[in-house]
């Protein structure tokens, strides 16, 4: 790193320093598991950088995790988690497979834990922490044992909840900051927001969409040009056509793509009028839209049919550059953050 003063670095070090030694990484900086792009690669650099790296296990079978998690060991040697869908047919091997390979931390996302998630997570002595969308849901997590939380507002990218980060933050962290560390995100884009959210309590911070256009992301080329093109407003939230099917909202670049997930969802509540799927199978076949339009993007490069999931803070990723870089710049915009306040 390159900070420009020891005050304002001693500082950051010492907001961190809870997260930092939750997570056993360098700095508190966990990049958030984003299908298909947050894989072996991006993982080991985030981590080899200081970061923690978490492997987007989403709609993969217990064989490909395993196979990816033995991967990134084999390219780092530092801590990484893994992020698991909760409406994950297969949850209860996943979660065995993250025992088996000894994973650390083990997040899981889509909703509260089944029962028996987290003891079969914690024994393998492994942490859990999960989203909290909600104060009445953080406490409630607390509660039933979680080691950490995830606090992300509507500006993410993907799957978002109606909150925005500031407001949630402002609820959620004078109340339960003390009981458990708290990781902002959602809109996240430079230091000095890192900076103010570790001085209102939070022990690090979570980014996904600004490490999309890491050099080690292998994200398609044409994905990683249109997050440079993009701005803030670009990124939006699809919009639910029938309160039939609880769609939770996805934030993405504006494209055909989003038209067409409108065209699904039309589809999808006809068969439901005609009788010709239960409601859960309604509900899988939007989540595998989602799943094949992403990687339509993200690998093959089909960035007008497929899903450009994206955050507001698509504006602030200007350049491809290495992770090792982009956590350095977002170190030092907060030391520096953090020395102005100081003087």
């Amino acid at each position: 790193m390159t900070q420009t003063s020891s005050i304002g670095a001693e500082r950051l070090s010492a907001r961190m320093a809870r997260g930092t030694a939750f997570l056993g990484s360098e700095t508190a900086i966990i990049c958030g598991a984003m299908s298909w792009v947050s894989e072996r690669h991006l993982v080991s650099a985030i981590s080899n950088a200081g970061g923690f790296g978490l492997i987007a296990c989403g709609a993969m079978t217990p064989e490909l995790l395993d196979a990816e998690i033995a991967a990134t060991k084999t390219m780092t040697d530092k801590p990484f988690g893994v992020n698991l869908i909760t409406m994950h047919p297969g949850l209860f091997d996943l979660i065995a497979v993250c025992a088996k390979h000894q994973v650390t931390h083990v997040v899981l996302a889509g909703g509260l834990p089944p029962a028996g998630a987290l003891d079969a997570i914690k024994a393998s002595g492994a942490k859990v922490v999960c989203f909290a969308p909600a104060l009445s849901l953080a406490k409630k997590l607390i509660r039933s044992g979680v080691d950490a939380l995830v606090v992300e507002g509507m500006e993410a990218g993907g799957h978002i909840g109606p909150v925005s980060t500031s407001v949630l933050a402002q609820e959620i962290l004078p109340e339960v900051a003390d009981k458990v560390p708290v990781f902002v995100a959602g809109g996240i884009g430079r230091g000095e927001a890192i900076a103010a959210y570790l001085d209102m309590g939070a022990a690090g911070v979570q980014l996904g969409t600004r490490f999309v256009c890491a050099t080690e992301s292998i994200a398609h080329a044409n994905f990683k040009k249109a997050f440079l093109r993009a701005s803030a407003r670009d990124a939006v939230a699809s919009v639910q056509i029938d309160p039939r099917l609880p769609v939770i909202p996805v934030r993405a670049l504006k494209n055909a793509g989003a038209d067409l997930f409108t065209a699904k969802q039309r589809e999808v509540a006809q068969l439901l009028d005609e009788g010709k799927v239960a409601m859960a199978e309604a509900q899988l076949q939007i989540e595998h839209y989602w799943a094949g339009a992403l990687r339509r993007a993200v690998i093959d490069g089909d960035v007008e049919h497929g899903s450009l999931m994206a955050g507001q803070s698509v504006g602030m990723v200007t350049k491809e550059e290495p992770a090792a870089e982009i956590i350095a710049a977002l170190m030092d915009e907060a030391a520096v953050a953090l020395e102005q306040r100081a003087a």
